[in-house]
């Protein structure tokens, strides 16, 4: 965890006092926003990225509140700093370190300027959603830090938890799916038992157990495609 941290402390810079000032007018602003005509309370949001898609509950007054990867509550106890929007340095050092906490920002700050789609899992998901405060009540009460996980306890997973009461990931699902139609297809069986059985000839182990392991990897690869 120390490399990790050190490189949060080096790379990641302080803006405090200008966040100080923007949480205050934040504050003056109240909690109505133009998004209350948009949005309602428990909305789950969806904003597409490069690689992955990600997702959030509204909160009305122009707040929703989501899971991200963050190293900064790990380096750091300055609550204004940890306030700022996640920048790419610390949501990727988050990722590695399994670490991340469910926040609240503006929608401005969590669509990062992409165009943000309305409950698209209610078509997908078999459970019909939970009533708006139930859903925004959720995403409230598990802020703070959370071990993070890319596929095990991701964004999607939070706010699936929260809207329809089942923690899953359809990304996730995806994503595995793809994985084991790459790795256990006939293709990658054939290529690791020639490759098993060059390699024995090349380092001259052929013997009954090696044998034996070249021939069982590529059989167990087979029966599984």
């Amino acid at each position: 965890m120390f490399p990790l941290q050190l490189l949060a402390l080096l790379f990641i810079s302080s803006s405090a006092p200008q966040q100080r000032r923007k949480e205050k007018k934040e504050e003056e602003e109240g909690r109505k926003s133009k998004h209350d005509s948009t949005f309602q309370r428990g909305d789950l949001l969806e904003v597409p990225r490069t690689l992955f898609t990600h997702f959030g509950i509204y909160l009305g007054g122009g707040r929703v509140a989501h899971f991200i990867p963050d190293i900064m509550p790990v380096v750091s106890s300055d609550h204004f700093q940890i306030k700022q929007m996640v920048t790419n340095t610390r949501l990727i050092l988050g990722v590695l370190a399994k670490c991340g906490s469910v926040r609240v920002d503006s929608v401005e700050d969590f669509a990062y300027g992409a165009e943000i789609l309305v409950n698209p899992m209610d078509k997908m998901c078999s459970r019909a959603a939970l009533p708006g405060e139930e859903v925004a009540q959720r995403a409230e009460k598990l802020q703070g830090e959370v071990p993070y996980s890319l596929l095990w306890y991701n964004c999607e997973h939070y706010v699936m938890y929260c809207r329809y009461g089942t923690a899953m990931s359809f990304q996730t699902f995806q994503f595995c799916k793809t994985l084991r139609a790459l790795l256990l297809s006939r293709a990658v069986a054939k290529a690791t038992a020639v490759l098993g059985a060059c390699l024995l000839l090349y380092l001259k182990m052929v013997n009954t157990w090696s044998v034996l392991l070249a021939v069982l990897v590529p059989f167990l690869i087979w029966m599984a495609s």
